[in-house]
This record gives C-alpha cells, structure tokens and sequence, in this order.
C-alpha cells in the first residue's frame, strides 16, 4: 500500500500561487483607476486651469525670452475681466504666424519630467498655433500710433512703456509702423514688448481680421515663467502704464 506523503509547505504553496494572481489582478486595476484618475484631473486643469507653453521666438523680449516655458490662467479671465498691460496667449486669428516653430527637446530628464507633469495636469503640451501678446486696446479703445513724442495713445492718454519696451535705440518711436484703429466689440489689439521685432495686431491689419483678436480665441493670462530655473518668477503686467487711460466712450 501506497501512502501519498504531502508536505505542509507544498500546500502552503499551492493556496499561495492563487492569492498571488488575485493581488496582481488587483494592483493592474489600482494602476487602471489610478492612470484614468490622472487622465481625467489633467483634462480639467488644462480645460479650466492652467496651461503651459513654450515660447518660440524674441518678439516679447525682455519680458519672456526664446526658449522660456511659461503657465498661463485660464480660470480668472472666465469670471474677471482684461486688462490693459495683461500678457496673453491665443490661438492664431488667421494667417498670423509663420513657418511652425516647436519646442526643442530639453533633455531626457527635463522632456520626462514635463511628460510626466502633463499627466497629472500640472503641465501641458505645446501649442504650435498659439501666439504670446501684451494687449494694449481693449473692446471700444481708440489706439493710435505715434504722438509728437514717439508714444502710443489710449482714448486719448499717451502711454509711456519704457519699462517694458525692447527698442533699437533709446528715442525711437514705440513703433515704426503708424497705426489708427478703434478696437470692436468681443476684441483686443495687442502689441509685442519687442516692438521692432514682433508681428503682432500692427502687421496683421490686411488678414479678415484686421489685426485684432477675438476674446473668444484668447487661451488665458500668462503669469509665471517655469523654465529656465535662473528665470523662474511672476511675469509683470505693468497696469500703472495704463492708469491714466481714460474708459473707451461708448457709441
């Protein structure tokens, strides 16, 4: 006669091995929850929150220089309102923006982390069809270029921008192309801080657009540069430059 010998460790062994696939099948599902959890905050923060993006060229120098990443509001501009000097992103009206300028690679680990960040909502992809602007005009403002001192004037009130323009030369004009419009109803006229070297609402006055912004086609309010870290602060909007502008008279 046979006697079948069975080890208590086997055994042990054996009820282990199923326990040891429901706690895999278990964790794959807190990672399936955990990814679709990230997916869905990252779809609300850049929907409403903030959004990052990188910055292509030198038309808003000294402001934001080529190759800064910034974080722009998207959640004050929905229940406030802009204001002049406010620095914004928007979507091309139309024929603005030239051949595609995408972000360059900062490395494994930077271009990981970001990776990373975006899916958790805390940064976003760049945007090749958006562009980085100060407005100037708001709905109804009369902005023409230049007075006798080589200023631009809001209803009227001329501005003085040295703290924020970038010119070729101390004494030049704020801009060399002369300039006389009323901006319309659910619009904004805005001007690069590089003023030489930005085409901005001035050189866009032939597109169906005229040169002006829909409301509706601005992204958010740009108020941190993240990137580079030696540059990493608040981006300044320079609302006293505007102070003295009186309201836009109504028609």
């Amino acid at each position: 006669m046979t006697i079948e010998n069975t080890h208590p460790e086997a055994a042990s062994s054996g009820d282990q091995r199923p326990r040891r696939r429901r706690g895999l099948v278990m964790f794959l599902r807190d990672v399936v929850i955990i990814l679709v959890i990230a997916l869905l905050v990252s779809f609300l923060v850049k929907t409403f929150l903030v959004r990052s993006f990188y910055i292509p060229s030198a038309s808003m120098e000294n402001t934001l220089i080529e190759q800064d990443r910034i974080l722009v509001d998207q959640l004050t501009p929905r229940f406030g309102a802009y204001e002049r000097g406010d620095v914004v992103v928007f979507r091309d009206p139309g024929g603005w923006l030239g051949p595609e300028m995408a972000a360059p690679s900062q490395g494994p680990l930077v271009d990981g982390i970001e990776w990373v960040l975006s899916l958790v909502g805390l940064a976003a992809p760049d945007s090749d069809d958006h562009l980085i602007k100060r407005i100037i005009g708001l709905p109804g403002d009369h902005v023409v270029c230049c007075n006798e001192l080589g200023q631009i004037t809001v209803n009227g009130a001329p501005i003085d921008e040295t703290s924020y323009l970038l010119l070729p030369e101390p004494g030049a004009p704020a801009s060399s192309l002369e300039f006389d419009v009323t901006v319309p109803d659910g619009s904004l006229w805005v001007l690069g801080d590089n003023r030489y070297r930005s085409k901005d609402s001035r050189y866009n006055q032939d597109q169906p657009g005229r040169g002006f912004v829909p409301l509706d086609n601005v992204v958010g309010r740009a108020f941190l540069i993240t990137w580079p870290l030696d540059r990493f602060g608040g981006i300044d909007f320079h609302h006293d430059v505007f102070s003295g502008v009186p309201a836009a008279a109504t028609p």
